[in-house]
């Protein structure tokens, strides 16, 4: 069993294809309508992301917490950095050797990065 894709529900479809774009170098995959809901699948890097934008004005987002491994921590709060993006909590160096940093995407939706290899 693996993980095949991440579902973030979005407020503003283009605004999040723009931010997952520039921030994590995805590329639209899919684009489709199902029932109330607009769906775009963007891949890269291994990711596949789900952003779907319902489109009954009374629902409210849920939260999600979306969790990266990556290779190089400092690259890319780097990378992040001039892009305008600043961590909403950390960098931190975990007891267990992990380095971890926090970002907000669009709709408060947070993105934590994992840098796991031990020193």
């Amino acid at each position: 069993m693996k993980v095949h894709h991440f579902g973030i529900e979005v407020s503003n479809l283009e605004e999040s294809i723009s931010f997952y774009i520039n921030i994590l170098n995805l590329e639209v995959c899919s684009k489709f309508q199902f029932m109330d809901e607009e769906i775009v699948f963007l891949s890269g890097n291994g990711l596949l992301i789900e952003l779907i934008k319902r489109n009954l004005p009374t629902m409210k987002l849920t939260s999600t917490h979306l969790a990266l491994e990556i290779e190089n921590l400092e690259e890319m709060i780097s990378h992040f950095k001039s892009k305008g993006l600043v961590p909403v909590e950390g960098p931190y160096q975990l007891s267990n050797g992990w380095k971890t940093v926090f970002y907000e995407g669009i709709d408060g939706e947070i993105l934590e990065f994992l840098e796991t290899k031990y020193d």
